[in-house]
């Protein structure tokens, strides 16, 4: 029987230097898209997508990750008292949505190191992770794409997407053979290899690794046994080429648009969309926009 993944693990021990200073005394998974933090999206897809234990991987000065969702009294009784029930409704939503454990990563030595520091609140089973930078706008969350691979087969599937050759060098890139799944095979893939950044010559596809991971444990152990890479760093990319040494592992194109928020450019992008699809804001934000002239 295929174990359940029942965690999601979110590295959030970054610096967040793209957005400096913006970043200096507010961690990066705090921005807000809207009206909700990065992170909240992330967090709500792993709800949606079934998955309630959530573990955060944070580092010094994140403490406000552990604040939003967390209970807040005063605000609450606040809100209580002036009669605030909507606001009242969507504040206790964010700490009444999940189970949060939090690990800390005191050096930032990798997306591979930031993993392994939540192996003893993983445990031995399955679990997924999540990249909040990576917000996927899905009507199927993305990592529930992933997971219904991943129940099908029993084996670590890692989300993918087409990416423009221009671009294809800022990502982890796959080499993988397509597989026929649910009567076709236009999405999902068994990799047979992957390269870190690979210049665009030398990339093998232009099927990028996007920030959603399901993994099986055997992960923790590759990435103990693996060298540190460039900076000392030790990367998930090269821990996932370590297991592919013994187990398969599946790539899925997954449904829905990514937006790297990550970046200045994306997070504009990922801000402007979202708001267009707010009942409460699309049309007088859409007005808005068309009266502009520059």
């Amino acid at each position: 029987m295929i174990a359940k993944v029942r965690k999601a693990v979110f590295p959030a021990a970054g610096l967040g230097t793209r957005f400096l200073p913006a970043t200096k005394a507010q961690p990066k998974e705090m921005l807000p898209l809207v009206d909700k933090p990065l992170i909240q999206y992330g967090v709500e897809e792993a709800m949606q997508s079934g998955v309630r234990n959530i573990i955060i991987v944070t580092g010094r000065g994140k403490s406000a990750i552990e604040d939003h969702f967390d209970v807040s009294f005063e605000l609450e009784h606040l809100l209580e008292t002036r009669h605030k029930k909507e606001l009242l409704a969507t504040v206790r939503a964010v700490s009444d949505m999940i189970d949060i454990s939090y690990v800390r990563q005191k050096e930032a030595l990798g997306l591979g190191h930031a993993v392994l520091r939540a192996r003893e609140l993983v445990g031995d089973e399955p679990f997924s992770v999540i990249l909040s930078d990576d917000v996927i706008d899905a009507e199927v969350p993305c990592l529930r794409q992933l997971l219904d691979v991943y129940e099908f087969y029993g084996a670590a599937v890692v989300a993918l997407m087409e990416v423009p050759k221009e671009f294809i060098s800022a990502y982890g890139v796959v080499d993988a053979e397509p597989v026929a799944h649910n009567g076709g095979k236009d999405r999902l893939y068994r990799i047979r290899n992957m390269v870190e950044k690979p210049k665009a010559e030398d990339a093998p596809s232009n099927l990028a690794i996007i920030g959603r991971y399901v993994l099986t444990p055997e992960i923790f152990t590759s990435l103990e046994a693996i060298e540190p890479g460039s900076g000392g760093e030790i990367q998930l990319t090269d821990g996932l080429k370590h297991v592919l040494r013994s187990r398969p592992i599946y790539g899925y194109r997954f449904e829905g648009k990514r937006y790297d928020a990550g970046d200045k450019l994306g997070f504009l992008k990922a801000t402007v969309e979202f708001a267009l699809k707010r009942e409460d804001l699309g049309e007088e934000f859409r007005a808005y926009l068309k009266g502009l002239s520059f």
